[in-house]
């Protein structure tokens, strides 16, 4: 028999953060999120809270977890794109019917009791959480940024009603047998007929003192209109800086500035560290970070993290400034191969950038919908 409990008990916290953990012992595959973060969304000032509330589930079978998964109600997104729509996140099973029904039966449940029409999903608060669910390669290494989930997952969302909204797709970026340095040429150019220069920084408090707010509004304003975005709130900013202080490293960040020193394009790659987070489990053990300070220093992959050009300057070239950068970046740091992470599989824009490079379309994900 199979029941569900609200996730309420300090051990209850524990089983639900450790029971991916567990599903997936010695899965080279699946990479962990850090620790601390996950058992932070337990926490009643957690940042997310200001415009969203959330609960948690736990299945069990004759005592033991079998199963998880958390509903939102984002109240920011519903008012933005009005819906009125939960969002279902952090789901992890066993390959059994029973249970995955159990589960999104009762995220359903909480749904209808807060008024809400559809249940949509992985999704988490924000799209710089871990979304999509994986749907192509399953034998590929998952970033630190996203999800790793079995192939069976996928049945087990569909046969309680759920269907297909959105996919994202993920690229490895090889550098092209021979670098054509006219890229080169043709950035400086745009450079110089729009005014335009790179934003410098001494280190990376001095990078994140000038332009941290700037970056983020600049994000803001260039993935308003994607899909499952949020705007920043004050809170969301801080989080995020004080994520970029830990594993920024200017080598692979650029920030372009118009001629009054405003934001127009701006890119900020990652170190990746998901096989540094494997043996711990994602917690921050002293070998954990020494492994992590290991990955920064002479990484051999990079996670492009977030890249983004204000509508006024799209179609001007900007992007190929930076596209130019990416090369010089894997050139000079003997970067093997970048990963580009989530891009919506009709953003034809962002995804023609990456014909410079050698590259390979090898994962997929997947946003689900249900209506109630």
């Amino acid at each position: 028999m199979i029941t569900i409990e609200k996730v309420k008990t300090k051990s209850q916290r524990k089983a639900f953060v450790n029971f991916p953990l567990k599903l997936y012992k010695g899965n080279p595959y699946f990479v962990p999120p850090l620790y601390g973060d996950e058992m932070r969304v337990f926490r009643d000032d957690y940042h997310y809270y200001e415009q969203a509330e959330a609960v948690y589930y736990l299945a069990y079978r004759d005592g033991k977890v079998v199963g998880r998964i958390s509903g939102i109600l984002h109240h920011a997104s519903n008012r933005k794109w009005n819906q009125r729509r939960v969002r279902f996140t952090r789901f992890d099973c066993i390959d059994d019917g029973e249970v995955a029904h159990a589960l999104f039966t009762a995220v359903e449940d909480w749904a209808k009791a807060q008024g809400m029409e559809e249940v949509v999903g992985p999704l988490g608060f924000s799209d710089l959480e871990r979304e999509g669910l994986l749907i192509e390669g399953f034998e590929e290494l998952s970033t630190f940024e996203e999800q790793y989930n079995y192939p069976y997952y996928q049945k087990l969302i569909e046969e309680n009603g759920y269907a297909k909204e959105a996919d994202w797709v993920e690229y490895k970026l090889y550098l092209p047998d021979t670098i054509d340095e006219r890229y080169g040429r043709v950035g400086q150019r745009v450079l110089e007929r729009f005014h335009l220069r790179f934003g410098d920084a001494k280190d990376t408090d001095d990078f994140l003192k000038k332009y941290s707010d700037l970056f983020l509004d600049l994000l803001d304003e260039t993935y308003s209109g994607l899909y499952g975005t949020v705007p920043f709130t004050p809170a969301m900013k801080r989080e995020l800086i004080k994520s970029f202080r830990q594993i920024i490293d200017l080598r692979f960040v650029r920030i372009i500035l118009d001629e009054n020193g405003r934001p127009v394009c701006a890119g900020l790659c990652f170190p990746a560290i998901g096989e540094a987070l494997q043996p711990s489990g994602g917690k921050l053990t002293l070998p954990t970070l020494f492994r992590i300070l290991k990955a920064v220093k002479k990484p051999k992959v990079l996670d492009l993290g977030l890249i983004g050009v204000i509508p006024e300057y799209h179609m001007k070239g900007v992007s190929s400034v930076l596209l130019w950068e990416l090369i010089c970046m894997m050139r000079d740091a003997g970067i093997d191969h970048c990963e580009t992470n989530l891009m919506l599989e009709d953003n034809f824009n962002i995804q023609n950038q990456w014909k410079v490079f050698s590259t390979q379309q090898h994962k997929r994900r997947r946003s689900f919908l249900k209506k109630l």
